[in-house]
């Protein structure tokens, strides 16, 4: 099937968001216009911790942050708004601010790529007032979808390759627009579908699910409840058993329910059953023992409650027997917060790039300075990932042997070599002009499933993962520690 393009596109972005901004931000850009109107700003967005002790994040979210730069406009009741509301903006500001458009460069890491902390996920090269308004929408479009999309790839990763993942978190979202981006971005990083019709829809697949607890209760038992559910959906006949009593009710009767479309002749291709509460490893394998047993070894075993990658790896270790599993809450809104933030780096007047530097006493928010290009360093023997590395934009890059440089304790470094370099990221604007085709979300899939085979494994385990190295260049990281020790006593 293919995409239904009008939908998929209303969903990227369903209205304009330029006003989506904090008021600083215009403030700021009011000054900018009087006294610094004829500079460029270039601004990285990055993360300084993986969540949820990770040891890897999944991009996301480029696609919505290309609908947001191309509908940039305030609009004449935005105007009205300002004039209005004590705001005390010059006139000649407002009609900057009449005029406005994205007219500068946006570089970014695709989506589907594993990423780490302290690497420019998003660069931003725009005239000052441009690249300021745009902060607060594409932190919050860039942290909502690459939270979704790790969390997803967490379960994936803790989930046996033949066992399918569907996304069920659509009604654990906050809001309407996140329960969307869930499913979308839960698909991105590996899951198999989503319950979620409207994002199906979106996608041009069919949306996944059984039944619920009320849908049993409604019926004088829970052997109707079944027989009337097999007699509309034979072909996807998977029982929810655990309303009542799993081993004692809900599997007898779910075995009952089989036994009545067997009789009828009716198909039992796509049986199964759901289990949602109770000790599952137990369940499942007692479960799989009575289904067996009956004869119907080929109806599968659905698992769902509160699945995280820890649960998830835990039931692997006891022997639980199922075939797929339903994970809400920690897609669609897992724990731990993504924290990312979008500093400035440079500032480029008359075409010279000036290097800027945020220094603080908390070493880890110490900015990484100056417009610069990420690589990814693979072994050329394993194709394993060894390192990102940062440099200054432009500079060369030696593809043979490098020093690389701890760029939080200066003084460590290490030689690499037999090594293959990748740029991480691409150009998505040149000039305020989209120069990028954003892949499909089936496409992204295919992409991350790749890039994630290219990770240690000792990187993807969830507890106490290897700690992935972002360096530095000798050259970019001396430049670091000049500017540090140069601004340390400014003020």
């Amino acid at each position: 099937m293919k995409y239904n393009d009008e939908l998929y596109k209303m969903n990227k972005l369903p209205r304009n968001y330029t006003m989506l901004t904090d008021a600083y931000e215009l403030c700021m850009s009011s000054a900018y216009s009087v006294s610094n109107d004829n500079i460029e700003g270039v601004f990285d967005l990055f993360y300084r911790v993986v969540p949820n002790g990770g040891g890897y994040t999944i991009m996301a979210g480029v696609d919505k942050l290309i609908e947001y730069i191309k509908n940039l406009k305030f609009t004449e009741e935005d105007i009205e708004y300002f004039k209005n509301s004590g705001y005390n903006f010059s006139d000649e500001f407002l009609q900057k601010l009449k005029d406005f458009k994205f007219t500068g460069d946006i570089y970014a890491i695709p989506d589907g790529t594993p990423v780490f902390p302290n690497e420019p996920l998003v660069t931003v090269r725009a005239p000052i007032i441009e690249a300021q308004i745009i902060e607060t929408a594409l932190l919050s479009i860039i942290n909502g979808a690459k939270e979704h999309a790790t969390g997803a790839r967490r379960i994936v990763e803790a989930t046996p390759n033949n066992v399918k993942i569907m996304e069920f978190g659509a009604r654990r979202a906050d809001g309407l627009e996140a329960a969307i981006d869930a499913s979308k971005y839960g698909i991105m990083a590996g899951c198999a579908g989503t319950s979620n019709v409207i994002a199906a829809e979106m996608l041009g697949i069919k949306a996944l699910g059984t039944m619920a607890h009320s849908f049993i209760e409604s019926f004088d038992s829970e052997l109707k409840a079944f027989i009337a559910f097999v007699e509309n959906y034979p072909n996807n006949a998977t029982l929810l058993v655990d309303t009542y009593d799993t081993l004692k009710s809900g599997v007898p009767n779910a075995i009952k329910a089989f036994d009545y479309m067997k009789k009828k002749g009716l198909p039992l291709d796509n049986i199964g059953i759901r289990i949602d509460s109770g000790d599952l490893a137990y369940l499942t394998k007692q479960s799989r023992k009575m289904l067996d047993e009956a004869g119907y070894p080929n109806a599968k075993i659905c698992i769902s409650n509160g699945l995280n990658a820890e649960t998830i790896e835990s039931l692997v270790n006891q022997g639980a027997c199922f075939d797929s599993i339903g994970v809400g809450d920690n897609i669609s809104k897992p724990s731990g917060r993504m924290g990312a933030v979008y500093k400035l780096v440079a500032t480029i007047k008359n075409g010279e790039v000036r290097p800027t530097i945020k220094l603080s006493n908390d070493i880890i928010k110490i900015v990484n300075p100056d417009f610069k290009d990420v690589y990814r360093a693979y072994d050329k023997e394993t194709g394993y990932a060894i390192a990102d590395i940062l440099c200054s934009k432009g500079k060369n890059v030696s593809e043979k042997s490098m020093e690389i440089v701890s760029l939080s304790d200066l003084i460590t470094s290490t030689n690499i070599e037999n090594y293959n370099l990748v740029k991480l990221q691409k150009p998505i604007f040149l000039n305020g002009e989209l120069v990028y085709d954003d892949p499909s979300i089936f496409e992204k899939q295919a992409y991350c499933n790749e890039q994630m085979e290219k990770l240690y494994p000792e990187v993807k385990r969830t507890l106490n993962p290897h700690k992935y190295y972002v360096d530095g260049t000798r050259e970019y990281a001396d430049l670091k520690n000049e500017m540090i020790l140069s601004h340390k006593f400014r003020g």
